[in-house]
């Protein structure tokens, strides 16, 4: 080999190392192949090279149910309630503890609502207890509720949410 080609040759592979880019055939790069024609030319990635980047997947987000419960003692007047419970069972039982605790002394569930809000609202000679996704919303029945039954001084005595908790 002469020494002008071997300094050809040198010079052209320093420069490709110079660059940090290496091509495979048809001037594509390592895990690409050469597609198109006369008119178009370009890279397309060979299938199952590895050499195409996922992006990385993002947990799956968890979330754990909330419960809440009213419990109430009509005769008495008397309120017992719980919020953020992991059963509907642990919120009930909560919620009668707290009205018997109170003075209640015939305490049995109003309702018991999971993922949601409620609201107790009440106006002369009677009460309601609504549920739904947000507090306003609640608060928003139960008042209708109440005026629509004719009753007067409506006003919300309670209200309170249990919503689902991120767990992952």
């Amino acid at each position: 080999m002469s020494t002008h080609l071997l300094r050809r040759l040198l010079t052209v592979s320093l420069w490709l190392l110079g660059t940090g880019v290496a091509y495979a055939e048809g001037n594509c790069p390592d895990g690409y192949y050469p597609i198109g024609g006369r008119d178009f030319a370009g890279c397309a990635p060979i299938p199952g090279s590895g050499s195409q980047r996922q992006a990385p997947q993002q947990p799956v987000e968890q979330w754990e149910r909330r419960w809440g419960a009213i419990a109430t003692s009509v005769p008495d007047g008397i309120l017992g309630v719980s919020t953020d419970r992991s059963s509907k069972r642990e919120a009930s039982q909560t919620a009668i503890s707290d009205c018997a605790a109170k003075g209640g002394l015939n305490c049995k569930i109003e309702t018991a609502y999971d993922n949601q809000c409620a609201a107790v609202v009440v106006g002369d000679g009677a009460y309601n207890a609504p549920i739904a996704a947000t507090m306003d919303k609640a608060v928003e029945i139960g008042m209708k509720t109440c005026r629509d039954g004719g009753l007067a001084n409506c006003h919300v005595y309670y209200s309170a949410c249990s919503l689902p908790v991120r767990t992952r």
